[in-house]
């Protein structure tokens, strides 16, 4: 592959440049063009924002500059955690040399299901698990969890992307050059919501868009899964595994929610090297939480989409957390139910439930 520089971290494009230099130009013209449209103008259409989406590549949506770090699957487990946490990334595609080509990706989900899976094992230590191979690792101890690399290729559209990450229930998605084999780039559901709201003042507004978040159904009002204060922090890794989901708000006696446990906070552990001790509660283990905590975010059902998208694109958070007037708990949305809204249901599809 080129540009490998050495093979744990086969390569590191750094910069701090986020402009959209690529897509912009292209798309200033299009994004005008609707707004001439008299049709559109007078009265615009619900599927708006998926027509945008299949109009746009993945290559539009990557960055001018970024960081991209690859993990060689001959690298320690040891080490590829502290790489996360030390370059400040949630997950990392895998690069087998043998193979010559990308075979999976790394992220905190795997650390937590190893933590939850054989904390207090009487079969192996953790700190014996850490020693291993990448490579070991994943053909050993994560088998069960195994699944192969999704990926996508730059010529793709925005709405493939938003599909193949809703579908697959994914956090991220490599774009992956068919030619050259390279990663170019990790989307995400907040990157190409960002994209699209740079655009939305541009285009007019469907219906919904005005409507509020009760009046659509969106987001998940049953079953909400949540903990305590003092939940011991193995409790909250079985919940992460078990009810699949990326982040749990922390609420008290009262059902008031005063704090959220995301599985990017489990890295914390990581880098702490507290993981031997999971017994302690989320509050405790919540003081090792970076200064750049960006909190918790919540909204109410009586608020509009149009209000609830500028909201969780402003705060940069992975989702909101519904509450009544007290601030008790109510539900959940995430950026796949915003994304699922917006692009997917005017459409017809319903890759949530696929």
């Amino acid at each position: 592959m080129p540009g490998v520089v050495q093979r744990d971290l086969i390569y590191e494009s750094a910069g701090g440049d986020f402009g959209w230099r690529s897509a912009v130009s292209s798309l200033q013209s299009t994004a005008g063009e609707t707004v001439e449209h008299p049709k559109a103008a007078a009265e615009p259409e619900s599927d708006i924002y998926m027509r945008f989406m299949k109009s746009h590549k993945c290559y539009d949506i990557v960055p001018t500059s970024s960081k991209l770090v690859v993990f060689d699957t001959a690298l320690q487990v040891k080490k590829a955690f502290f790489a996360l946490v030390a370059n400040g990334v949630r997950a990392a595609p895998l690069w087998d040399t043998e193979k010559q080509s990308f075979v999976g990706m790394l992220t905190i989900t795997d650390f937590i299901i190893i933590l939850h899976r054989y904390y207090k094992s009487p079969m192996v230590q953790i700190y014996e698990l850490e020693e291993h191979k990448l490579e070991t690792w994943r053909e050993v101890y994560l088998q069960a969890t195994f699944k192969p690399l999704v990926n996508i290729s730059p010529d793709a559209s925005l709405f493939d992307a938003v599909y193949t990450l809703i579908k697959n229930k994914i956090h991220r998605l490599p774009v992956i050059d068919p030619v050259t084999g390279n990663a170019l780039y990790i989307l995400t559901h907040k990157r190409i919501l960002k994209f699209l709201q740079l655009f939305v003042c541009e285009m007019p507004k469907p219906a919904f868009m005005k409507q509020t978040l009760g009046e659509l159904g969106i987001g998940t009002y049953h079953e909400i899964a949540f903990i305590h204060p003092d939940t011991p922090i193995i409790k909250a890794l079985n919940i992460f595994v078990e009810r699949r989901v990326s982040a749990l708000p922390v609420v008290d006696d009262s059902g008031k929610v005063v704090d959220i446990y995301s599985k990017f906070d489990v890295i914390n552990l990581a880098a702490e090297k507290t993981y031997n001790n999971l017994d302690i509660t989320v509050t405790q283990a919540l003081k090792h939480r970076s200064q750049y905590f960006e909190g918790v975010v919540k909204c109410h059902k009586m608020e509009t989409m149009e209000t609830i998208v500028d909201r969780i694109v402003k705060a940069e958070v992975h989702r909101l957390v519904v509450v009544d007037e007290r601030s008790n708990i109510e539900g959940i949305i995430s950026l796949s139910d915003i994304l699922q809204a917006l692009v997917l249901s005017p459409a017809g599809i319903d890759a949530q439930h696929w």
